[in-house]
């Protein structure tokens, strides 16, 4: 029994959500700039860890744009969030897109988006 509630107190820490994942991208072209609609999977616990941002970049690491997320989105996952306005330099045609939490700070995996 004592292990069994060790476990489940360890479960329902903050850093055992693991890292925010990007799951899937649409992007999209219009005048110029691109707007980037993320959807994020996290298992937010609240305010003590939670998603807080993605990053779109380029291959060498260049940030092009941030969302900064503001809130934990414990009941929605996943859930999508959109940046608009990005510019994209010329001859760039990939992009990553990388996921943050409060806890873990930046993502280790990155989402590679083919820009058409």
């Amino acid at each position: 029994m004592r292990k069994l509630t060790l476990a489940l107190l360890m479960l329902a820490t903050p850093a055992f959500a693991g890292e925010a994942e990007v799951v899937a991208v649409d992007a999209t072209e219009s005048g110029g700039t691109w707007r980037f609609d993320v959807t994020i999977a996290h298992a937010d616990t609240g305010w003590e860890h939670y998603a807080d941002g993605w990053a779109v970049l380029t291959s060498d690491g260049t940030e092009l744009g941030y969302r900064k997320l503001l809130h934990p989105h414990v009941e929605e996952q996943p859930f999508t969030r959109s940046l608009s306005g990005v510019a994209i330099p010329a001859g760039v045609t990939e992009v990553f897109i990388r996921a943050d939490d409060n806890v873990h700070g930046e993502g280790t995996e990155l989402f590679a988006v083919t820009l058409d």
